[in-house]
């Protein structure tokens, strides 16, 4: 991948890489990069690993914000998802706002899982509202796990990704890793936890507040939302918005927002999301 982005040839040499190319400049880009691939040399090396590191490359971002878990590294992709994952490190309590595919749920979870595995926290909590696109539990078949199941599932799958199927089930099983409903939060209090909170632009005012003050001693917490994809009842203010406005000030806590230029998946997500933003500002004008 590196050969063909930088139009050189790289070859072992006894302990050493052989670079070879017609541009120096080339030459030395790819040292770089292959000098940053070193640290990731015990685990596997994939195309989107190599795009993090070129994109970091590209943007001057500091490295040292990558996420190191024992089935894979991850790294920013941009520097917006670098200044994110320090947010995390630093602060009690970060909430990240902007549209899908920007990393924000993806990062946190790997963050949580980084923080367990390092023995930071004992715990992982992954909290998401329970109603969502218009759809009300009580029409829908099955016990209250069975309903929210469906809600929950990004989460499941990004964990799956992490520490594999296997760990995961473990882990959840012995409640080591908790996949719930915002409304399983009342009343308990969690310390030396990791908690992100999903989808919070559906939660309303108290229940924001009620997720918020679940927060124990030696946690950290995330919370993660979309402000153009509201699915509460007309006239219900979201938590996620007055919580962004109210708490703003407090030293802990950081607020992050990303725009449709730090969407990573498929480029025409990015030009899609501009579109439907465009549109929804008219529609208010």
């Amino acid at each position: 991948m590196l050969e063909s982005i930088f139009n050189v040839s790289i070859k072992p040499s006894h302990n050493s890489i052989l670079l070879k190319g017609l541009s120096r400049h080339n030459i030395n880009r790819a040292k770089k990069i292959l000098i940053k691939l070193h640290p990731y040399a015990t685990n596997p090396i994939d195309s989107q690993l190599i795009a993090s590191l070129l994109n970091i490359e590209e943007n001057h971002t500091n490295m040292t914000k990558h996420i190191k878990l024992s089935r894979k590294i991850i790294a920013p992709r941009n520097s917006k998802q670098a200044e994110y994952l320090n947010s995390i490190d630093n602060r009690d309590l970060t909430f990240a706002v902007g549209p899908a595919g920007t990393g924000k749920t993806y990062l946190a979870v790997a963050k949580a899982i980084e923080y367990f595995e390092r023995g930071e926290v004992q715990r992982l909590v992954f909290v998401r509202p329970a109603v969502e696109a218009g759809e009300k539990l009580g029409f829908l078949p099955g016990d209250l796990v069975e309903k929210v199941l469906p809600y929950l599932r990004p989460i499941y799958d990004a964990l799956y990704e992490m520490i594999g199927f296997k760990e995961a089930q473990k882990l959840i099983q012995s409640d080591v890793i908790e996949v719930l409903p915002l409304a399983f939060m009342r009343g308990r209090t969690l310390n030396e936890a990791f908690i992100i909170l999903d989808e919070a632009q559906n939660t309303t005012i108290m229940q924001m507040k009620m997720f918020l003050t679940r927060i124990g001693f030696g946690s950290k917490t995330v919370v993660t939302g979309d402000m153009t994809q509201v699915d509460l009842p007309k006239g219900t203010d979201s938590g996620l918005a007055h919580a962004v406005q109210l708490l703003k000030p407090v030293d802990e806590i950081d607020v992050h927002l990303f725009t449709s230029r730090e969407v990573v998946r498929h480029p025409l997500v990015s030009k899609i999301i501009d579109q439907y933003d465009e549109e929804l500002r008219d529609y208010k004008q």
